[in-house]
C-alpha cells in the first residue's frame, strides 16, 4: 500500500551534516512506512525504527538529501497521511574527537565513570590511535589477554581483541562484546573500554560500581569477570578513521573493490555475515534486507564474510569456542534487539527455519502466515527475559527510555552479526549455541552525540552491560 507525503509536507528550518538532513516521517501506523523502508537508497540509521508518539501515531527517523526529500514528495502525492519534518533547531556542538594520546602510548589506563564521583565527565571521544592505546594500557596495567586477529583491513590495519576474567584457558570464556562496526556510531568503543576498565579497577579495589542511579556490588563485579569476557573494541578501524577525519556520517568500511569514489566505497559489515546473506535467493522479492548496490549504506559485499572485519569478528568464535552470549554495540535508536532479524519469531513449527530451502523466496514479510522463523521456546523465553532486564537497568540510570524487541522490527535484515551468532548452532556442526543481541544506544539517527549525551550514553550502556551479563549468568553459561 502506498501513502503520500505531498499535501502535508512540512518545511521547517533544517540542519545538514554534509549533504544529509535529519528528518522524521510521521504516520498513523507503522504499515504506512513499509514501502519507504524497502527503498535501499534511503538512510534510516543502523536500521529503521518506528517510535510511538503521544498522539497515537508513529515516527520514522532518517537521514536524507534534498533530492531524496523531493523524490519522496513526488512519489507520494495522492493522500496526506504521512508528513515529513526536518530538524527544527540546530543541535549543540557534537562531542569532540580526542587529539593526541591521553593514554600515553598504552601506559595510562582508561578510567571509567562507574568508579568516579557522580557528575564526573569525560572530555572527548577516543580517536582511533587512543582506542588502541587504551586497549594496550589495559593489557599492560591489568594483565588483560590480547589476541591479534588474523585479517588486516583493506587499509592495512591490524585488529585486536581482549579477554579477561577467566584465566588463560580460552575455552572458559562465555561473554563476547564488539563495538565500532558502523563507523559513524560514535562512542561504542569508548563505552566498552571504559566498562572493562571499571570492572578491573573495582575488582582490584574491592569496591562496586555506580552508573547514575544504578549500583552494583563488588560480588557482582567479580561474578561477571569470572564468566570470562572477550571484547573486540574496534571492528572497523578504517571506517572510523575516515569518519572522524571527514565528519561525513560514514557507515561502511573503506574497501574500494566494488566502488572507488563517493558512496560506492565500502561494505556494510553488518550485512556481510553468513546468515541468509544472498537475500535475493532467500527472501520475498518485495523485501530489501540488504542491498546489492555499492552506493547503498547497506551494501552487502561480494560474498558472505568477504570483508576482513567480518572474518576477524567470526574468528573469535573459533578461538573462544564456548562463548554463549554475544552483544554488538551500535547506535542510534535506544533499544535492545534479539533474534531473529529475518522474520517474525515462532516456537511451534521447526520446519520453518533459515536452513530449509522449501521456504526460499518466502522470508521477510512480517505479519503474514507464509513464513515465520523458528526459535525453540526455551531460547525465546531466555533471550526476551535478558533483554527486558537490560533495558530496565538502562532506564533506571537516568530515566531515559529504552525498549526491547525482536530484531526484525519494521523490516527484515540479512547478514547481521546477532543473527549470525545465533544461527551458528544450527548451521555449523559442533558450534556452541550463542544468544546474539544488538544494543543501540542514543537517540534515532543521532550518531554524533553532544558531550553531555556522550557521557550519558556511557552511563546507560555500562549499566546495561552489567545487567545483561548478570542476567545471562543467571540463565546459564553452558
Amino acid at each position: 500500500m502506498k501513502y503520500t507525503l505531498g499535501a502535508a509536507l512540512i518545511l521547517q528550518s533544517s540542519v545538514a551534516l554534509g549533504e544529509l538532513l535529519h528528518v522524521h516521517l510521521k504516520a498513523p501506523t507503522t504499515a504506512h512506512f513499509r514501502d519507504i523502508v524497502r527503498n535501499d537508497t534511503y538512510d534510516f540509521g543502523c536500521r529503521p525504527v518506528a517510535h510511538s508518539t503521544d498522539d497515537g501515531h508513529f515516527t520514522l527517523h532518517a537521514l536524507l538529501t534534498e533530492d531524496q526529500i523531493s523524490h519522496l514528495t513526488k512519489e507520494y502525492e495522492s493522500v496526506d497521511e504521512i508528513t515529513i519534518h526536518r530538524q527544527m533547531v540546530k543541535r549543540a556542538a557534537t562531542a569532540p574527537i580526542g587529539t593526541g594520546d591521553r593514554f600515553k602510548a598504552g601506559t595510562v589506563s582508561p578510567v571509567g565513570l562507574g568508579t568516579q564521583a557522580s557528575g564526573t565527565t569525560i572530555s572527548s571521544i577516543m580517536n582511533v590511535a587512543e582506542v588502541n592505546s587504551a586497549f594496550n594500557a589495559l593489557v599492560k596495567n591489568y594483565g588483560v589477554g590480547s589476541v591479534t586477529l588474523p585479517y588486516k583491513t583493506f587499509n592495512g590495519a591490524t585488529s585486536y581483541a581482549g579477554f579477561v576474567g577467566a584465566g588463560t584457558d580460552k575455552s572458559a570464556y562465555r561473554l563476547y562484546f564488539s563495538a565500532g562496526v558502523h563507523a559513524r556510531e560514535r562512542g561504542g568503543p569508548d563505552q566498552l573500554l571504559y566498562w572493562i576498565s571499571d570492572l578491573l579497577a573495582a575488582d582490584k579495589a574491592g569496591t562496586g560500581l555506580t552508573y547514575g542511579k544504578k549500583t552494583y556490588t563488588n560480588t557482582q563485579v567479580k561474578s561477571i569477570l569470572a564468566a570470562g569476557i572477550v571484547f573486540f573494541p574496534l571492528v572497523n578501524p578504517d571506517g572510523v578513521t575516515y569518519d572522524q577525519s571527514s565528519g561525513s556520517l560514514w557507515r561502511k568500511n573503506r574497501n574500494t573493490k566494488s566502488g572507488s569514489s563517493g558512496s560506492s566505497i565500502g561494505v556494510d559489515i553488518n550485512r556481510n555475515f553468513d546468515f541468509l546473506w544472498n537475500f535475493r535467493k532467500y527472501f520475498d522479492a518485495s523485501e530489501s534486507p540488504a542491498s546489492t548496490s555499492p552506493s547503498s549504506e547497506t551494501f552487502y559485499g561480494t560474498a558472505a564474510a568477504s570483508e576482513a572485519e567480518t572474518k576477524n569478528h567470526v574468528s573469535i568464535y573459533d578461538t573462544f569456542s564456548k562463548v554463549r552470549w554475544f552483544m554488538d554495540i551500535h547506535s542510534a535508536a535506544g533499544d535492545i534487539l534479539y533474534s531473529w532479524g529475518d522474520d517474525d519469531d515462532q516456537t511451534t513449527t521447526p520446519t520453518q527455519n533459515f536452513l530449509n530451502s522449501a521456504f526460499d523466496g518466502k522470508r521477510g514479510v512480517t505479519g503474514d502466515t507464509v513464513y515465520k522463523e523458528y526459535i525453540p521456546a526455551a531460547d525465546f523465553t531466555n533471550i526476551k527475559n535478558v533483554a527486558a532486564k537490560t533495558v530496565a537497568a538502562m532506564k533506571a540510570v537516568g530515566g531515559r527510555s529504552y525498549t526491547a524487541g525482536q530484531s526484525v522490527g519494521l523490516y527484515p535484515t540479512s547478514g547481521a552479526s546477532d543473527d549470525y551468532a545465533f544461527s551458528r548452532f544450527w548451521a555449523k556442526p559442533g558450534a556452541n549455541k550463542v544468544y546474539g543481541y544488538t544494543m543501540e544506544f542514543g537517540y534515532s539517527t543521532n550518531f554524533y552525540p553532544t558531550l553531555s549525551e556522550f557521557n550519558q550514553n556511557i552511563l546507560d550502556t555500562n549499566a546495561g552491560f552489567m545487567e545483561w551479563a548478570l542476567a545471562a549468568i543467571a540463565v546459564g553459561l553452558d
